[in-house]
């Protein structure tokens, strides 16, 4: 039977001064009476942080991270006891702030990329960071005591930007997406900080014909979504998550490809701990897709088409999240706004 479900705007925030490039949720939010927070960041070079009120459910700016950026900030991800948030900035600098009794300090600033950084990204123990650049190299920094970071690996491999880097949920293992139409998995090779390219993911192998921009793990870290510039999110799976910490390296493979659902380029992907998936495109609209069961899964898994949501933002989207516990989706946009959505029936 058909559940006829909504997504409806929960709320617009506005402060951001020009477009938002990316957003969020603080992991330590959201469950024991702790008020969900967020991060987002913008071309105006400033940070924010958002605040859900416990007795409206809405949110409002309780902080301002500025005069540490010269350029954009285009991408801000929170370590996950919540307690760091690392920004990725234009200016090739990755600054780590710290939250002092609500007060937001920048505590290090991690130097070495050549030009842009482009994302940046925690592994689930919070020792190990990832960064990466239009500089086409992705960094690997060991969290050192006193909020030092030592930079332990410089992955050369793309050939061009790389837009994203992603841990995997549960293995030190780092997944990067690039302009070179390439998704890359990068393990280490033993205990010598040796990180070496085990996996590439491209067109010979069911892969994307133009810009990767965006990937996302389901909850168990099996399945893989990777949406694109030619239109495009593909689904990817491996077979064993625990082979990988023995030493051995369960390679992912193609899914399948959902095509034909956006008109522009698809720059965010993400997938909820509910199993639905959100996309945020050029084309101003999110959609949503869910596993489908009612098919038969001889070719795989497939997913279908869940709603979408047209308009969603007056300009491309760039990014979208769903919250930890109950499941909001955040999205944050070129036409300076975030907006926060509820999954109704």
């Amino acid at each position: 039977m058909e559940t006829s479900l909504e997504l409806k705007e929960v709320q617009k925030l506005e402060g951001h001064t020009d477009r938002v490039w990316s957003l969020d949720w603080n992991p330590a939010t959201g469950h024991d009476g702790i008020p969900l927070v967020f991060a987002s960041c913008s071309g105006d070079k400033t940070v924010r942080i958002w605040e859900q009120n416990l007795s409206t459910n809405l949110f409002s700016c309780k902080a301002t991270l500025e005069e540490t950026h010269t350029r954009t900030v285009r991408s801000c991800a929170w370590s996950p006891t919540g307690k760091l948030l690392a920004t990725a900035s234009f200016d090739a600098t990755t600054a780590i702030w710290e939250n002092v009794g609500g007060d937001f300090e920048c505590v290090s600033t991690l130097e070495g990329h050549e030009n842009e950084v482009k994302s940046v990204s925690w592994n689930a123990a919070g020792t190990l960071l990832a960064t990466c650049s239009r500089d086409k190299s992705v960094w690997i920094w060991e969290v050192q005591p006193g909020n030092e970071f030592e930079c332990v690996s410089v992955l050369q491999g793309h050939t061009q930007d790389v837009k994203m880097v992603r841990w995997h949920p549960t293995e030190d293992i780092l997944f990067s997406c690039s302009y070179d139409n390439n998704i890359k998995v990068w393990a280490d090779e033993g205990d010598s900080d040796d990180w070496q390219c085990v996996q590439t993911l491209g067109e010979p192998n069911n892969g994307h014909t133009s810009t990767v921009w965006a990937l996302s793990f389901n909850p168990s870290g099996d399945k893989m979504v990777t949406c694109s510039d030619d239109l495009t999110l593909k689904v990817w799976g491996t077979e064993s998550i625990g082979m990988q910490s023995g030493g051995g390296f369960a390679p992912w493979r193609h899914l399948c490809t959902l095509t034909g659902y956006h008109e522009r380029t698809i720059f965010s992907v993400h997938w909820s701990r509910g199993g639905i998936f959100a996309s945020g495109a050029a084309d101003d609209a999110i959609r949503l897709f869910v596993d489908d069961n009612s098919e038969s899964q001889v070719d795989g898994p497939l997913y279908k088409l869940l709603l979408k949501k047209d308009k969603a933002h007056d300009m491309d989207i760039n990014y979208v999240q769903w919250s930890p516990g109950k499941p909001l989706l955040a999205s944050a946009s070129d036409d300076g706004t975030i907006k926060v959505w509820d999954l109704v029936s």
